[in-house]
């Protein structure tokens, strides 16, 4: 008799011990999809933010475009272009002179120059291309932008191509670079 109680005892405690382990089971699974909703909420507030600022992004490029022919308009509509007919340009590094050959040898074959042009034959980034470019005019060589379908296509000055044909201002070897 003591084993047949002993027994339905621990039957008893099996069933109350299995519905306990249930509750818990279902406890956590409550809780673990609280926290998949607020993982997925946390998502999509993550991806409208990076669209947000795409979009920033693209409207900064514009109006960064819209900048740079301002100040080409301005330069040569007041004068400035008769300045820069002397060409005061400052020493270029090598990697600056690699950047002015590539656009002084492709710009008449491609009807202007791209920054993907550069990167791809000088086996850099498109942004460290740009970055150059700038450089470059700011050393003093004058690059002229022109924009086909929102991309700027570079092309040196036409007087200063010339120039640099005759005198060879800025002392580059085309062999030198390997053009």
């Amino acid at each position: 008799m003591i084993v047949i109680f002993g027994k339905i005892f621990l039957r008893g405690r099996s069933l109350r011990f299995s519905k306990r382990l249930k509750q818990d089971i279902t406890g956590m699974r409550h809780e673990l999809e609280e926290h998949l909703q607020a993982i997925n909420e946390n998502t999509n507030e993550i991806a409208a933010s990076y669209e947000y600022i795409s979009e920033i992004e693209n409207k900064i490029d514009k109006l960064s475009e819209r900048i740079e022919q301002l100040q080409m308009h301005l330069e040569y509509g007041t004068g400035n272009a008769a300045k820069r007919n002397n060409f005061d340009v400052k020493k270029l590094n090598r990697r600056e002179q690699e950047v002015f050959l590539v656009i002084y040898t492709l710009e008449d074959e491609k009807n202007g120059v791209t920054y993907d042009d550069i990167s791809g034959k000088l086996g850099m980034s498109v942004q460290l291309a740009a970055n150059y470019v700038t450089s470059l005019i700011e050393k003093g060589i004058p690059i002229i932008k022109r924009y086909l379908n929102s991309k700027p296509r570079l092309r040196l000055d036409p007087e200063f191509k010339t120039l640099q044909i005759k005198e060879n201002i800025l002392q580059l070897s085309l062999q030198e670079f390997g053009f």
